[in-house]
């Protein structure tokens, strides 16, 4: 797998190649310090995989560097790790086909799973997107009623989109594993999804998060 990191801070960008040989030590890492020196290496590098930027780049809007960046790598996976966990920027980002947001201050346990989610083919939505939204979403039945999701349906949401597993759940909430299974079970059935990449996305585009 190949990798570029675009990040203007150079210690952010050696702690986060660390993280990702964890992931892949056999990763092949690119460091850009601006926007324009990342489109100097997609020029030479035509076989990047993934493109993992920061929002706050010296050289330019982020929105402008990451659409030309799509532009040339249209089959590479996108993802944002920022300082920024304002909503405005994280709906903009996922608008723009980014593949996951991921907040700077995430815990280090945290980002390794939200990262391995997403090179998983998964998308990762940060827990301020889905706390936003305060008020119950009912998503509509195939029989035009409504079905709400629960306070706990929420909080396992939650915790999905943080790329965390069933027994990190059934540990966060105090329940059993097989509890846990239970409420996936009955989120999934309330979104009319098959498995937990797909609830993640579909409550993205419900308009949940």
């Amino acid at each position: 797998m190949k990798i570029m990191i675009v990040d203007d801070h150079a210690l952010f960008r050696d702690g986060l190649s660390f993280r990702l040989k964890e992931i892949d030590s056999e990763a092949n890492i690119l460091h850009a310090p601006t926007f324009h020196q990342a489109f100097e290496l997609v020029d030479i590098n035509k076989d990047i995989d993934v493109v993992i930027i920061d929002l706050d780049m010296p050289d330019m809007k982020w929105e402008e560097g990451v659409e030309k960046l799509r532009e040339q790598l249209p089959n590479g996976i996108f993802i944002v790790i920022s300082a920024s966990e304002e909503v405005k920027d994280i709906k903009k980002a996922l608008e723009s086909g980014i593949k996951g947001y991921i907040p700077k201050r995430s815990e280090p346990k945290i980002m390794y799973n939200a990262l391995k989610l997403i090179f998983d083919g998964g998308t990762y939505l940060p827990p301020a997107l889905l706390k936003a939204e305060e008020k119950t979403f009912k998503p509509i039945n195939s029989n035009g009623k409504e079905k709400v999701l629960t306070n706990r349906q929420f909080q396992v949401l939650d915790l999905i989109a943080q790329g965390k597993s069933n027994k990190q759940i059934a540990y966060e909430i105090g329940v059993s594993e097989a509890t846990v299974k239970l409420h996936i079970n009955a989120l999934l059935r309330s979104l009319h999804v098959n498995n937990r990449t797909q609830a993640v996305v579909t409550a993205q585009k419900l308009g949940i998060i």
